[in-house]
């Protein structure tokens, strides 16, 4: 369920959750997530009533948020980044970090709207609405702030302070974008160029979804120079394509990053997929494990995500010469 629950929201970010079930077909859909730019009209962290921008368009909220209702993972790591954690009341079945976070069953991908309000919510904040949820919400008085998946780091800046400012916490929030450029900045200059062309294979499942360099997640990597080797296999530019074994072996990417290694691939499983145990990167020992959750959210994790990345080049013994 948890591995389910991973793949569908990497889909989710990739926009094809919209149109119904995440799809498994070698046909990517012609589609890509678009986002509203978030802007926000707050000046100071207790000046209620606000209003701010997501993309359900502008939501104005009449008093600091006191019961927030957090159906989105990436919602729930930024809240409790930015100090709002005592005003969440409720998370999603998938909002497994930070520890302290009150999980329950509520559902992000299937919203139930009764249980929902059952937690008397002030503030609900959502990355995906399957058409009724926004609506239902608002129109039982409850205001909700939807924020789809960040296309590009960028993004992840203006959610932190959107929701900053939707909280009550403009200031926090701000210092906490001011730390991810800095520890983002640091981690890129401790890796030097030393990654500079270096291709890559993300594998997010065994079905060999990936990702192209032009996603959030593939700019992660492109800070460091690397370059994901389904760039020339995503035509439509959806961002989250499911590649051919045999186009993977013949790319022989530098490096390999196992984001399904909870789950148990490893790189003697890899080895025995036929003409796998040929690619350079088994052969001298460039398959790195990633955590599946800090490589499928877009939130403050980012960092741990690209020292992640970071680490695994500066492991290089030697440089490839791909």
């Amino acid at each position: 369920m948890r591995k389910k629950a991973l793949i569908g929201a990497l889909l989710l970010v990739a926009g094809c959750a919209t149109a119904g079930n995440p799809t498994t077909s070698t046909t990517t859909p012609n589609t890509a997530p678009t986002t509203v730019e978030v802007t926000t009209t707050i000046t100071a962290d207790d000046a209620f009533p606000v209003t701010v921008a997501g993309d359900n368009g502008e939501v104005t909220i009449e008093e600091r948020p006191e019961r927030i209702v957090s159906l989105s993972s990436v919602a729930t790591e930024i809240l409790f980044a930015i100090g709002a954690g005592d005003q969440v009341v409720a998370v999603d079945d998938q909002s497994n970090y930070p520890a302290e976070a009150p999980m329950t069953d509520l559902s992000g991908f299937t919203p139930n709207i009764e249980a929902i309000i059952s937690y008397s919510p002030d503030l609900v904040v959502v990355s995906y609405d399957p058409g009724d949820l926004v609506a239902g919400l608002e129109a039982v008085g409850v205001p909700v702030l939807l924020q789809l998946a960040a296309n590009e780091i960028d993004g992840t800046y203006g959610q932190i302070e959107v929701l900053g400012a939707a909280t009550g916490h403009a200031a926090e929030a701000a210092a906490v974008v001011a730390g991810i450029k800095s520890d983002l900045q640091a981690i890129v200059a401790e890796v030097g160029d030393r990654a500079e062309g270096l291709t890559y294979f993300h594998e997010i499942d065994d079905n060999l979804y990936t990702f192209t360099s032009d996603t959030f997640f593939g700019q992660v990597y492109g800070l460091f120079g690397l370059v994901s080797i389904a760039d020339d296999a995503d035509p439509d530019g959806f961002g989250y394509p499911m590649l051919a074994s045999e186009y993977i072996v013949s790319r022989d990417p530098d490096l390999i990053f196992l984001a399904d290694s909870t789950y148990g691939v490893t790189i003697e499983t890899l080895a025995a997929r036929p003409g796998w145990n040929a690619l350079s990167a088994l052969q001298e020992g460039r398959v790195f494990p990633i955590d599946a959750d800090i490589a499928s959210r877009w939130g403050p994790r980012v960092v741990d995500f690209a020292r992640a990345v970071g680490d695994a080049v500066r492991a290089l013994e030697t440089e490839p010469t791909g």
